[in-house]
């Protein structure tokens, strides 16, 4: 239970697939072994019953887990939707489903909304590589590509135009305001690792409540598992492609002034100084320095490119989105 006077912080998880069942269960664990108790853990599965009664079995007597199948389309912004309106809590954490939390996560979550103006937090998520280590040619500035923290942001806790959907937390309100994830534009585990979900929904959040405040607090700190397909320039390259295809939808929602504004700088400072640090340590003889300096152009260019073909389509029709109400008549 959570202490009295302090709100009650809900934690959804959301799976797709019985190859991550030990990766499911560390991230449930890590939860119930936190300093500042969750009041509950939902686990959505999405479309998966195998996987659904499976889990249900596995929590059958957790009092503090439940069980939920996808309500909605299948893909991650359902699934999280499908949490949110099913959670009990004031404030809403999200934790990837092959990822642990550091047993201080939700302290430090719970402590940013002590202004009421705050209506989300994110953190901190650090790579957990599965060969032991970072390639060599894949650079800092493209964590992004793995789902974890990427040089460039700044540290501390420090306010945001948005926070990262697999370690992050929100108000409740802040759904009852701005709707939920829009579906369309997140992952769907059997098609293109799209993203962008939270930025489109952080921005119209911002929209609907021009006085939130929107936070990342480096010291709510996840570890998230890179696979070994994912270690590979060819995931890089695809990742970055949808990337590209997911920003030019969250253009089309909410304009592209707000919807490219964090991303330039990023493009035009902070990438251009990580192709300067590869190529310095290229000329000092350091492993990966070239490696590292050309993955940040053919990031850059292959982002580009499906930012491109997204518009067109965008324009086209080609391409659908749509945002869900949170009602308040699904709550349990």
């Amino acid at each position: 239970m959570s202490d009295p006077g302090t709100p009650g912080i809900s934690v959804v998880i959301c799976a797709y697939t019985e190859d991550r069942w030990e990766d499911v269960l560390a991230a449930v664990a890590s939860v119930r072994a936190q300093s500042r108790p969750a009041l509950e853990t939902l686990l959505v599965v999405d479309h998966n019953q195998a996987l659904l009664d499976r889990l249900g079995k596995e929590y059958k007597e957790a009092g503090d887990v439940r069980v939920l199948a996808n309500a909605g389309p299948r893909g991650l912004s359902a699934g999280r939707n499908t949490g949110i309106a099913a959670a009990r809590g004031e404030i809403i954490a999200f934790l990837d489903d092959d990822a642990v939390a550091e047993r201080d996560w939700l302290k430090h979550f719970a402590e940013g909304y002590a202004d009421p103006r705050v209506m989300a937090v994110g953190g901190r998520t650090e790579p957990v590589w599965a060969s032991g280590r970072r390639p060599d040619w894949f650079p800092e500035e493209f964590d992004w590509v793995v789902g974890c923290t990427y040089r460039g942001l700044p540290p501390g806790r420090v306010r945001v135009r948005n926070v990262l959907g697999g370690n992050a937390s929100f108000r409740r309100s802040a759904f009852d305001a701005a709707g939920g994830f829009a579906t369309g534009i997140g992952r769907d585990g059997n098609k293109r690792p799209l993203g962008g979900e939270e930025t489109e929904l952080c921005i119209r959040l911002s929209r609907a409540r021009p006085d939130a405040i929107l936070l990342i607090d480096d010291r709510a700190v996840i570890h998230h598992r890179v696979p070994e397909a994912r270690e590979h320039f060819r995931y890089f390259r695809t990742r970055t492609y949808a990337e590209g295809l997911s920003k030019a939808l969250v253009a089309r929602s909410v304009g592209a002034q707000k919807g490219l504004e964090s991303e330039r700088r990023y493009t035009t400072r902070v990438l251009p100084a990580g192709v300067a640090r590869g190529l310095r340590d290229a000329l000092l003889t350091r492993p990966g320095g070239a490696g590292r300096a050309g993955a940040i152009v053919a990031g850059v260019l292959t982002a580009a490119g499906g930012y491109l073909v997204g518009s067109v389509r965008a324009r086209r029709g080609g391409v659908t989105f749509s945002v869900v109400a949170i009602g308040e008549g699904r709550r349990d």
